[in-house]
C-alpha cells in the first residue's frame, strides 16, 4: 500500500535520475523567482520616505515570502511534475508493469491547463491558511490540506493516464487510505531541504505504484 522501497528503487531502474536533476533545477528556480519577484515588487511599491524603514520592510517581505514559498512548495511541485509526467509514468511502467504500457508516445506537459488551474487553486487555499500560523495551528492545517490535495492530484494523474480523470477520481475515493496516506508522506518530504527539490519525480512514481497496487487488488476481487 505504501511503496517506499519500490519508489526509491524505481529512480534507478526506470532511468529517472536525469529527469530528477532537471526537476530539481526547475523547483529551485520557481522558488527563487517567486521570492525575488515579490521582494522586488515590494521594494518598488513601498516608499516610506525613510531609508532604514524601507530597508526593514523589504527585508521582512523577503523573509515572509521565503518562508511562505517554502511551505507552499508542495503545491508547486504539481506544476513541475506535469511537464514530464507521462514520460515518468511510461518509464516506471516499462520497468515494473510492461503489460500495462500504453502504445502511444508520452506527451510533453500533457495537461498544462489542468495543472495551472490546480496550482492556482491550491495556492489560494494555502494563502487562506497563512493567518492560522499566528494562532499556532497553521502548520498542522497546511499539512492536512496539502496531504489531501497532493495525494488526490498525483493519484488521479497516475490513474487517469489509463482510466481518464473522472474514473480515476472515483478510484481515489474508494482507496482514500492509500491515496491520502501517500499524500501525507509526499507533503512531509516536500518540507525537507534538498529532498523537496526531487519530489516532483518521487511523488509521481509513488502514485504510479499505488495505482497499480489498488488496481491489481480490485481486479483480483
Amino acid at each position: 500500500m505504501y511503496p517506499f522501497a519500490k519508489t526509491i528503487d524505481s529512480l534507478n531502474r526506470a532511468r529517472l535520475m536525469g529527469l530528477m536533476l532537471v526537476c530539481a533545477a526547475l523547483a529551485a528556480a520557481v522558488v527563487f523567482l517567486v521570492v525575488a519577484g515579490i521582494t522586488w515588487s515590494t521594494a518598488r511599491l513601498v516608499n516610506l520616505q525613510t531609508g532604514w524603514l524601507d530597508t526593514l520592510v523589504n527585508w521582512v517581505a523577503g523573509i515572509v515570502t521565503g518562508v511562505g514559498g517554502w511551505f507552499m512548495l508542495p503545491v508547486l511541485i504539481v506544476l513541475i511534475a506535469g511537464i514530464f509526467q507521462e514520460t515518468i509514468i511510461q518509464r516506471v511502467e516499462k520497468a515494473y508493469y510492461p503489460d500495462k504500457v500504453r502504445s502511444d508516445e508520452p506527451r510533453f506537459w500533457a495537461d498544462l491547463g489542468h495543472d495551472i488551474r490546480f496550482t492556482l487553486r491550491a495556492l489560494f487555499l494555502n494563502l487562506l491558511v497563512l493567518p492560522l500560523y499566528f494562532f499556532g495551528i497553521g502548520f498542522l492545517v497546511s499539512i492536512v490540506l496539502n496531504s489531501y490535495l497532493l495525494g488526490r492530484e498525483f493519484f488521479i494523474a497516475a490513474a487517469g493516464y489509463h482510466l481518464g480523470k473522472p474514473a480515476a477520481g472515483d478510484l481515489a475515493r474508494r482507496h482514500r487510505k492509500a491515496v491520502y496516506g501517500g499524500g501525507f508522506v509526499i507533503t512531509l518530504l516536500t518540507l525537507v531541504p534538498v529532498v523537496n527539490l526531487f519530489m516532483p519525480i518521487f511523488a509521481t512514481v509513488w502514485m504510479v505504484h499505488v495505482y497499480h497496487g489498488v488496481n491489481k487488488r480490485g481486479a483480483g476481487a
